[in-house]
């Protein structure tokens, strides 16, 4: 029963492994696409705005400026913050690490490597969940656009 049970935590944990690798060009490509996909959306609601509103031309180069000054101060709040993020997931990485040592030192080697799949498959089972809530928001989004004029 145990060899079992160990085979099954050893074949868990591989294609947890496997599933992890990301290639950094398929990355790359996945970004670019992002950015694509909301310069897109972007463009849409301008659009949108601009039949619901029935804006002329300056209003809406008025309401692009806008929005791009709004994506700049975004992105400088953003690497403003990076460092602090970075020790925050530092400060989590340490209190993880410390955790597990903890419960290596209270729970027996069979304990522990169970407890470690355990964790794994829970941890990929909120993944999941978080996509697919992803995946429900996007489907939201085309089947009902946005309406009003958020920018």
């Amino acid at each position: 029963m145990k060899k079992l049970v160990l085979a099954a935590a050893f074949i868990v944990t591989g294609s947890f492994a496997m599933a992890q690798q990301v290639n950094p060009q398929d990355k790359k490509i996945n970004r670019e696409e992002m950015h694509k996909k909301m310069e897109l959306k972007q463009q849409e609601r301008i659009a949108e705005m601009q039949k619901e509103l029935n804006l002329n031309d300056a209003q809406v180069a008025k309401i692009k400026n806008l929005q791009e000054k709004r994506k700049a101060d975004m992105k400088a709040e953003f690497e403003k913050n990076k460092g602090e993020r970075q020790a925050k997931m530092e400060k989590m990485k340490a209190k993880r690490l410390q955790m597990d040592n903890e419960m290596k030192s209270v729970l027996t080697p069979d304990q522990y490597d169970k407890w470690q799949v355990s964790r794994k498959a829970k941890m990929e089972e909120r993944k999941a969940m978080m996509k697919e809530r992803g995946m429900k928001h996007d489907r939201k989004m085309i089947a009902k656009p946005q309406s009003g004029t958020s920018i």
